[in-house]
């Protein structure tokens, strides 16, 4: 085994891959992943595998002493286990709602340029108007002893795998907060070196009281581990779901992960974790209890290893293996073992709305012929735009539609949002069930996941799929971000209503995906917050097989919401400034995938891949560099006027789908990715990623880009020691012969391209 493999195998005390570990070596891994709880009168030390936790318990006090990785001791002083503040209700009931007339309204302008934007005009919004909340307790458990006594601690066994924590502790009797309960629960795992915390707040009190403020860990890294590199963007509000902290080489650090969805998160610079003090609030009736969303630290730690063409750090390999291996097991993946409906093709970026009977068939008929998987009916269906029913007028039989669609062999997306007109079904079965302050778009309004119209939305959802054979929903538009305050609803306040509707629409995924175990859902960032929006997290994923990341891009697409028309004038365009667009597209795609690396990159959709011909503007090259960057993921989202597309079109994304979807057989290379010890995303220069199964075999996808040398070496550190492989260009043929792991580490394949040219390299057992 030759020093950069070793690395890659023994870089983390997460997982072990125990073919490739011999001896010494094997055993002392096999020590290291054991997971340790030890209560102690004063301290208590959680340990899974290199990651430590020790929490020092002085009296009733509470502060974490030692965050250590590998020994390496993280935290620059002592934090708090939690910090929460509580507000008294006055007078003491419960917060009621508003009417409509009350609540105000929000009113969205639409605009659609170089991605879809909308603005919002809204009167003053209110809140809730009965009680007022006065006497504020700030409460962090380094001071716990003034409000409250620990009451227990507890070492369980909740499932294989893993041992877990839970300190219990109760308000004191002449303390204010008399009543309330709190418990910590930690979880270490103990195949690998994560500890992952969640908070449960407890109201056995007579008063009805809120909490806000809430960090379920406040702590403060020292400077030397607080180089952050996010591991999804951080954008529209949203911070980073997944932030790894360490030393500036990344050798040695934590993975900081945050299951709190969308906006509502904040990991702050120094290693803080919580919820968004400007938008989190909770209201606690008596007898009511708060269950946080988890957070978790992952370990890392090794040698940092240069390779020919880049640098390999222990960070980036745990991220692209054991993290996302943690994540799919212990974490949830709802696209873990569901459908990949992929590659995808949707009608919008040049019909927009005005899709009908004639068009669908049209595009459906090439679509089948280009070798789409997946065909998406994108908005504009239904009579309203809005609802669930069919739009009569266009689409006279829209299950002979669907139907047709079907039997072409593609499997049927349609899209779908969360506003309905006044008329619709819905709102004569629960005429209360829109979100106030009402939200106004094309005519209806938003609906609210935060009341059990959701129950509502599930049902019609899976009669939907039943009725019309649908194997992928988009869901789309805002109606959580702001607010629900309505009379009967399940929310108390304005910004209780943010948590609550994001966890509703959450809560329908999963009820979907039970239901119809066959179907794909996917939720955009406009329904996760708004457009262009947040970006995707691991709260999403736990619940939706896909997430439709923003913003929208019509690189090359022409003019947009228009059908493609050689002689009108709009459509005059130069083919070479639409290609240079196209190319621009495809490395728009990767730099966003790329941005994402910190996610399985299977379940992010990026719009999209132009399938649009202008007059020569899409030539068999710039189709080879859309199919070849959209595979740092998966090959969704197509759109495009499918008629502009010549037979030589047709036929060579028939020969890359072929391509794609042999080695996704074969390999399962969606659910892979790659990219440590070689060079990040380029345009100008080569780049090259693995799409990788756990034996090695699978893909390397290579792209140079406008300049960069003819030939490049490209090392593969992700093949696996004692195995050969064999290696075949699919997109230029040829045949690069039979190779040792250590061979193609080293950079014994040489590949030629043209500029902004690519390949698929295929690893096959030899």
């Amino acid at each position: 085994m030759n020093r950069i493999t070793k690395s890659y195998l023994l870089t983390i005390a997460a997982v072990i891959w125990t073919p490739y570990l011999g001896g010494a070596e094997k055993q002392a891994e096999q020590r290291d992943i054991n997971a340790d709880i030890v209560v102690g009168d004063k301290e208590i030390r959680i340990r899974a595998g290199a990651l430590t936790r020790t929490i020092s318990t002085d009296g009733d006090n509470l502060s974490t002493t030692n965050i250590s990785v590998a020994r390496q001791q993280l935290l620059a002083n002592p934090g708090n286990e939690l910090a929460v503040r509580f507000q008294f209700a006055d007078p003491n009931r419960e917060p009621l709602g508003l009417t409509p007339e009350e609540a105000g309204e929000v009113v969205s302008r639409t605009g659609f340029q170089k991605t879809d934007a909308f603005g919002v005009d809204g009167k003053q919004l209110k809140d809730q108007k009965t009680v007022r909340w006065s006497g504020p307790i700030v409460v962090r458990s380094g001071s716990w002893a003034d409000h409250f006594k620990i009451v227990g601690t507890k070492v369980s066994r909740p499932g294989a795998g893993r041992k877990r924590l839970t300190i219990s502790s109760r308000a004191r009797q002449d303390s204010p907060l008399d009543g309330v309960s709190v418990e910590l629960i930690y979880d270490a795992y103990e195949d690998y070196p994560v500890i992952r915390k969640s908070v449960r707040i407890a109201n056995d009190g007579r008063r009805w009281l809120m909490i806000d403020q809430l960090m379920i860990d406040e702590i403060a890294l020292a400077e030397k581990h607080g180089n952050a590199t996010p591991l999804t963007p951080s954008e529209r509000g949203a911070v980073s779901s997944v932030i790894a902290l360490g030393t500036a080489d990344r050798s040695t650090g934590v993975i900081a992960v945050s299951e709190i969805p969308s906006a509502l998160r904040d990991i702050r610079p120094n290693g803080s974790t919580g919820y968004t003090s400007t938008l989190f609030e909770w209201v606690l009736g008596p007898s009511e209890s708060f269950v946080s969303e988890r957070v978790f630290h992952f370990a890392y730690h090794g040698k940092v290893q240069e390779t020919i063409s880049g640098t390999s750090t222990p960070l980036d390999r745990a991220v692209e293996r054991p993290f996302k291996t943690f994540i799919a097991r212990h974490v949830g993946l709802a696209s873990g073992t569901g459908p990949i409906h992929s590659p995808l093709w949707a009608s919008w970026s040049n019909f927009g709305p005005k899709v009908d009977d004639r068009i669908i068939r049209t595009q459906a008929d090439i679509a089948a012929r280009c070798g789409f998987v997946a065909f998406q009916i994108d908005d504009g269906w239904q009579r309203d735009r809005l609802g669930t029913e069919p739009h009569r007028g266009k689409f006279p039989d829209f299950d002979a539609t669907c139907r047709y669609v079907r039997d072409k062999g593609l499997k049927l997306g349609l899209w779908v949002s969360c506003f309905r007109t006044p008329d619709s079904p819905d709102l004569k079965a629960l005429p209360g069930a829109a979100c106030l302050p009402i939200r106004h778009r094309l005519g209806g309004v938003g609906m609210s996941f935060a009341s059990s119209w959701r129950d509502y939305y599930t049902e019609d959802m899976v009669r939907l799929a039943k009725r019309y054979g649908v194997s992928y929903f988009k869901q789309d538009f805002t109606n959580i971000r702001h607010g629900d305050i309505a009379n009967g609803h399940e929310s108390r306040t304005r910004a209780e209503s943010l948590l609550r509707g994001l966890r509703g629409l959450l809560a329908t995924q999963d009820a979907l995906r039970r239901r119809t175990p066959d179907l794909a859902v996917q939720i955009s960032h406009e329904i996760y917050w708004g457009t262009p929006g947040v970006p995707c997290d691991i709260a999403a994923l736990k619940h939706a097989s896909l997430f439709h990341i923003p913003p929208n891009d019509y690189s090359g697409a022409g003019p947009t919401k228009m059908a493609f028309d050689a002689n009108a004038k709009a459509w005059n365009l130069a083919p070479e400034k639409t290609r240079e667009q196209l190319v621009r597209g495809c490395f728009n795609a990767r730099q966003r995938f790329f941005a994402h690396r910190g996610l399985p990159l299977q379940c992010i959709e990026y719009y999209a891949a132009a399938t649009v011909n202008v007059r020569g503007s899409l030539t068999p090259q710039v189709q080879d560099r859309q199919v070849c960057s959209w595979l740092m993921g998966i090959p969704s989202v197509f759109a495009g006027d499918l008629t502009s597309l010549s037979d030589e079109n047709i036929a060579r994304y028939r020969q890359l789908f072929d391509i794609v979807k042999r080695l996704q057989h074969d390999y399962d290379i969606y659910r892979h990715f790659q990219y440590s010890g070689v060079p990040e995303p380029t345009d100008t220069d080569w780049h090259w990623w693995g799409k990788l199964n756990d034996d090695g075999y699978g893909a390397v996808v290579v792209l140079r880009g406008s300049d960069g040398d003819t030939q490049q070496a490209i090392n593969i550190p992700w093949t696996v020691a004692g195995h050969k492989y064999r290696v075949v260009g699919l997109i230029g043929g040829h045949q690069y012969g039979t190779f040792t792991a250590e061979q193609l580490q080293s950079g014994a394949i040489r590949v030629t391209l043209p500029k902004l040219g690519q390949e698929i390299l295929e690893l096959a057992k030899e």
